[in-house]
């Protein structure tokens, strides 16, 4: 069904039909696959993110360490994208796994893995 979102239509989907479609890989959070996604946010500035993405937004990053999840769980995203391989650390994969916040990977870089999310959402 699609959705209105800043002037945008586009059409929302579970966190596991965006791995099945793109091919990424789930790094951590499976419990999370069924979140749903509502938009898409790209920064790399924790600062950024938290004061504009919006609930339910995938969020694409370079940034691995343990507080983006902090705040991934505080915005209530629906996912992170990891680019260019990038891994997480242990306590951020640990922090996914209790928060059901699921961290995925893509060997794409951001430009790239954000005209695919753009387009299969729209």
């Amino acid at each position: 069904m699609p959705s209105v979102f800043t002037n945008h239509i586009f059409y929302k989907m579970k966190v596991q039909e965006l791995v099945d479609k793109l091919g990424l890989k789930v790094l951590s959070g499976a419990n999370g696959l069924d979140r749903e996604i509502d938009g898409c946010y790209i920064s790399d500035l924790l600062s950024d993110v938290m004061g504009n993405a919006m609930e339910g937004n995938i969020w694409i990053t370079l940034q691995t360490h343990k507080n983006v999840m902090a705040v991934a769980s505080l915005k209530e995203l629906a996912c992170i994208i990891l680019v260019k391989d990038l891994v997480p650390n242990a306590e951020t994969i640990e922090q996914s796994n209790d928060d059901g916040l699921p961290v995925l990977q893509t060997s794409l870089p951001t430009y790239e893995i954000a005209g695919l999310v753009y387009n299969l959402l729209h």
